[in-house]
């Protein structure tokens, strides 16, 4: 649609939006949108189109609630915006959704990393992996307007307007609430992602013949629950027992280094990560699961003093 060649343009001649009820409000109530490093960088990416009028509008938009409702599945958001006409708007916002190869390229260097791998099965997001995304030649954010396809049903011809502004701006708290949207969004589901991580992760040696795949599947899960737990602890190596036996009482590490990772800098362990790590047992109580049950008395033990 191409602007008029005069006359005053259509929304400087609009009325306010219609007042809508129980409409998506934004959460928050003034200054910028998005508490989480990955909203934030969404943000950014809107903001870099420089249209501050219109983003300034949807943020008014978002937090007036006039989002009245809103999907995402993968590849596609889709919305309806209350404007000042009496039907609401109809708003898509489409990215492209990594392919399956370049998704198992990305699960491989997820889960070659045992901190990033902790992380996510105990459902945080690392910062870095915006870095792995990119190392694997797929970013993980829209680098431009390009790599975003928005389309708004009002008659505002420019990109984005105020309805989509205000899509843009729900769609990033949704990421604050739940990182892994942001990579639902690009084709991969939270369940998907963390069973290709739990798989993927490391194994002990094959077992001599005559052992149960039962038992291996033991040794594998307790081998990945050590070490995602010992990642998230602390990134301390050393070197192969073998090489290390003259010296093996011997502190190794100075108190200044044990200091260091004790410091409340270093990434403390949630917890309830060992219930978050792996699949509920087939227990339920009066039919809640197990893990549901259990939760809460993880989150009081861990916040005793």
């Amino acid at each position: 649609m191409s602007p008029p060649a005069s006359g005053p343009r259509w929304w400087e001649t609009a009325g306010p939006p219609i007042a809508v009820e129980g409409g998506i409000k934004a959460k928050s109530k003034r200054g910028a949108i998005g508490e989480q490093w990955w909203s934030r960088r969404f943000i950014a990416v809107l903001e870099s189109y420089g249209m501050s009028g219109r983003l300034q509008r949807g943020r008014s938009y978002a937090r007036k609630g006039q989002v009245v409702e809103f999907s995402l599945t993968q590849g596609v958001v889709t919305a309806r915006v209350q404007g000042s006409r009496p039907q609401p708007y109809n708003v898509t916002i489409k990215v492209l959704p990594l392919t399956t190869p370049q998704w198992r390229e990305v699960e491989r260097r997820l889960a070659s990393q045992a901190l990033f791998r902790a992380k996510l099965l105990a459902g945080e997001m690392p910062a870095e992996i915006e870095e792995i995304f990119a190392s694997c030649g797929t970013p993980l954010f829209p680098r431009s307007a390009a790599d975003l396809d928005m389309h708004c049903s009002c008659p505002d011809w420019g990109v984005p307007c105020k309805h989509l502004a205000a899509v843009c701006y729900v769609l990033a708290e949704a990421f604050d609430d739940d990182p892994f949207e942001m990579l639902a969004w690009r084709g991969r589901s939270r369940s998907a992602l963390l069973a290709a991580l739990r798989q993927a992760g490391p194994r002990p040696a094959a077992s001599a013949a005559g052992s149960t795949r039962a038992a291996t599947d033991d040794r594998a899960d307790s081998t990945d629950a050590a070490s995602a737990t010992h990642a998230v602890l602390a990134d301390v190596t050393g070197p192969p027992l073998a090489r290390a036996l003259d010296g093996f009482w011997a502190p190794g590490l100075s108190q200044a280094r044990l200091r260091a990772l004790a410091a409340p800098s270093a990434t403390p362990a949630t917890p309830d990560l060992l219930l978050r790590m792996f699949d509920p047992p087939p227990v339920t109580v009066r039919g809640r699961d197990l893990r549901d049950v259990l939760a809460p008395a993880y989150e009081q033990l861990g916040a005793d003093d």
